[in-house]
């Protein structure tokens, strides 16, 4: 899929989003609810984007130790679920330190890539990240909500999320405003943890993150509650085909999924109809 424009500079603007909205009540998901810091009066945003801050220097790190590098290639197959459409615009949602981002400007070569996140601490490393890869001229980072993303309809040819929809508030109006921004025939990729299948493997994975995980984060981070907010959140996450129908029910169509590592991790695809 191409276009002749692309978003040249991520400003503010004033849109209609809400009035989509307002068509049918939202949904509520016990994922929502699940707040890295429980004695906080904080609300979800500012709490994700708090731990997020506060971990940012060893990110990068940690996902590579705890993953045994795995999430690279994790990301890597997320990717090549847009390489048929070969899209020119594509909005990074949650970008945190921009890996899918620069991946992308390598893999796909588009013409431009946004990164939004709510953690500057995290976007300031992206953007150094960005720097020493060159690619300055193609991947822009800002501060930004993903559920009320500043940016016109039908701006981008595919939009990624890694990790990301796990931490949003409000998990169908993110859903909806990523809707929203998509081009007709846009496509939607979505990388997140999900639990494995097979009862041996799901309880050695469960106490690998109840244990292992929290403690070895706690060890390098001194963050011990941004790794049992991990472990909690995957637990309540709408996983599988409950994350399909999700997706159908806030408007993607030709949504599939692939599990990745025997289910650790699932790829959620889906397309905006064309008009």
């Amino acid at each position: 899929m191409k276009s002749n424009s692309h978003p040249q500079n991520y400003k503010p603007q004033t849109t209609n989003s809400k009035l989509s909205y307002l068509r049918r009540p939202m949904a509520k998901y016990s994922h929502d609810d699940i707040v890295p810091f429980k004695n906080s009066e904080a609300e979800k945003k500012q709490q994700v984007a708090d731990m997020f801050n506060s971990i940012a220097f060893r990110y990068d790190f940690m996902n590579r130790f705890l993953s045994g590098g795995t999430d690279v290639r994790w990301r890597k197959k997320a990717i090549k679920e847009l390489k048929e459409i070969k899209p020119e615009t594509i909005l990074d949602v949650a970008t945190g330190t921009a890996d899918v981002a620069i991946m992308m400007a390598k893999y796909l070569h588009p013409k431009k890539i946004i990164g939004i996140d709510i953690s500057e601490g995290m976007l300031e490393l992206g953007r150094k990240k960005i720097a020493n890869h060159k690619l300055k001229d193609i991947i822009e980072l800002h501060s930004g909500d993903s559920e009320a993303i500043n940016l016109p309809e039908a701006t981008f040819d595919a939009i990624t999320v890694a990790f990301g929809v796990r931490n949003f508030a409000n998990l169908e109006k993110g859903l909806e405003e990523m809707l929203r921004v998509m081009k007709p025939g846009g496509k939607l990729v979505v990388l997140e943890f999900s639990k494995p299948k097979t009862a041996f493997f799901k309880r050695i994975y469960s106490l690998y993150m109840k244990m292992a995980a929290a403690g070895l984060g706690k060890f390098i981070t001194k963050n011990r509650e941004a790794y049992e907010y991990l472990n909690e959140s995957v637990n309540a996450f709408p996983e599988g085909q409950h994350f399909l129908d999700i997706l159908n029910r806030t408007g993607y169509k030709d949504t599939y999924l692939k599990t990745l590592s025997l289910g650790i991790c699932t790829i959620y695809c889906g397309r905006k109809e064309q008009r």
